[in-house]
């Protein structure tokens, strides 16, 4: 649902009513992940996309349906071997999927989903927890936890419940994840189950891209398309500039290491050298590659690389903080312009995120859509 909460907070400050339809649990190859929405308001409007096509037309359908009887519904759709073109998915994959009403009638629920929605749209970390099975009065209910611990909504049935899953739920937001617990209906292992969808929205990572080259314009674009917040840093001001650089959300002039050591950093952020000038790129690496961040990756060609490397060992970066550095840059998919350069290394940006071999899907066995940092169903208080 929060991945269309722009759309959706527009719908709340016009006062529509709409339901929405969220994917909670995928199996085998299914086209899009939990957290995936489509939206439809009384009107008839939509929004999203829940299955990339193959069963928009029916949940479509049950929101219409959620919005004249305000029931919440929980539904499966997966793959029918007598009948390929039924109401199902043909790529063979299984989903669950939670189609929740927000009428102006349902004031809690309305008041907590508008205020996630709000905080979404502005850019805060914010993460939705709603009920997806358990007891009836409880299907669809929501509670807003923001990343100081606050929050806002629960479940009514249990205080021990709420506070487990505000818990559990800045967890999740911490790691910017999105998936399902399994919890007791009184916030322990007592009581019956009850399943917990846990939707995260986080600022965009950040992608840095060192070195204001040909090469790096056709990364900054690519990396918005791929959805990180960019920026270009280079010590030489006439090259990093605007007018070179439109699309990147923020250009720096600084020695590239001095700047890294200034700026914020986390597990999702990505850096690209590409000055592939040892006066660069040696201090940023030596710091770069001891940093938390998600990849590390720079250019140059194999001689480059060794001549690199040796300099790094001269000044005490250790064999495994070496094996982190992604050089050179990109996977071989034989690019020669700066526009298919940027494609390989956005390519292994994806690949090194998603757990992907980056070898080719024909004859492969593997999975299509696979995402290491997934969290399956647990149960609270089980043993790991």
């Amino acid at each position: 649902m929060l991945d269309i909460a722009e759309e959706l907070h527009r719908w709340v400050e016009q006062g529509r009513d709409f339901a929405v339809a969220t994917v909670v649990a995928v199996g085998g190859s299914a086209p899009r992940q939990p957290g995936a929405a489509l939206a439809v308001d009384a009107e008839g409007a939509a929004i999203g996309s829940v299955s990339g096509g193959c069963v928009e037309g029916a949940v479509y359908e049950l929101c219409r349906q959620a919005l004249e009887d305000g029931e919440t519904v929980l539904e499966r759709f997966g793959y029918s071997d007598d009948d390929a073109f039924a109401v199902g998915l043909t790529c063979g994959g299984v989903i669950d999927i939670l189609v929740t009403p927000v009428r102006a009638r349902d004031t809690a629920r309305r008041a907590v989903l508008a205020t996630a929605l709000a905080a979404v749209a502005d850019g805060r970390a914010t993460a939705v927890a709603r009920i997806v099975s358990g007891p009836a009065d409880l299907m669809g209910r929501a509670l807003l936890v923001r990343s100081d611990g606050s929050s806002e909504g629960g479940f009514g049935a249990h205080p021990e419940l709420d506070r487990t899953v505000v818990g559990e739920t800045l967890a999740q937001l911490d790691a910017g994840r999105t998936g399902v617990l399994e919890i007791g209906e009184q916030g322990s292992r007592c009581g019956a189950p009850l399943t917990v969808l846990v939707e995260s929205s986080v600022p965009p990572p950040r992608m840095i891209v060192f070195g204001a080259i040909d090469f790096a314009s056709a990364l900054v674009r690519m990396g918005k398309f791929l959805g990180y917040r960019v920026t270009v840093c280079d010590a030489r001001p006439v090259f990093a500039t605007r007018t070179r650089f439109p699309d990147a959300d923020e250009i720096v002039v600084d020695w590239p290491h001095r700047y890294l050591e200034s700026t914020d950093v986390d597990a999702r952020t990505v850096l690209c050298v590409l000055t592939h000038d040892a006066k660069f790129d040696v201090p940023l690496l030596r710091l770069a590659l001891r940093l938390p961040v998600a990849y590390v990756g720079a250019m140059g060609s194999r001689r480059t690389h060794l001549d690199r490397n040796r300099r790094l060992r001269e000044v005490g970066v250790t064999e495994l903080e070496l094996a982190r550095l992604r050089s050179p840059i990109g996977l071989d998919l034989g690019a020669r312009t700066p526009e298919e350069t940027a494609l390989s290394i956005a390519s292994e940006i994806v690949a090194n995120r998603r757990g992907g071999s980056g070898t080719s899907l024909t004859g492969a066995h593997t999975s299509i859509h696979h995402d290491p940092n997934s969290v399956p169903a647990r149960r609270i208080g089980s043993v790991a």
